[in-house]
């Protein structure tokens, strides 16, 4: 049972996740990550939640538009810690010249390490382990 309130609190921070995503909103993107965040993005150095909303913003800039979805392929409890598996399909549209847009797929498998913290489930860890551009 405990299990399925987790998932529920999980999945309803993964919605509004998406939804700042969509809405290019880093504000309430980060919200769910802990101040103490580990981010590792695919094949590149480990950075902390500061530099990560630093990129997120410049990458946020050079986008028109974001629609992502996601699916968890596994997750696990262990000594406090939720960590699930998910893949994410998000799809871009970048500006290109003044009227054309360029639309650009990521397909990502992402582990978060989620922690509750002061009653909060709180993002502690996340790694994007598989990332596919086209």
């Amino acid at each position: 049972m405990e299990t399925d309130l987790i998932l529920s609190a999980i999945n309803e921070l993964h919605q509004k996740e998406n939804q700042a995503l969509e809405s290019k909103d880093v504000t309430a993107y980060t919200a769910m990550f802990d101040d103490g965040l580990s981010f590792t993005p695919f094949e590149k150095p480990t950075i902390n939640k500061r530099d990560f909303t630093i990129d997120l913003k410049k990458y946020f800039s050079g986008i028109k538009e974001i629609h992502s979805s996601y699916y968890r392929i596994k997750s696990s409890m262990e000594d406090e810690v939720f960590t699930e598996k998910i893949a994410r399909k998000s799809v871009l549209l970048k500006p290109k010249m003044l009227v054309f847009s360029k639309k650009q797929t990521i397909q990502t498998e992402e582990i978060y390490h989620w922690k509750n913290i002061k009653g909060e489930w709180k993002v502690i860890a996340l790694e994007i382990v598989l990332e596919e551009k086209y």
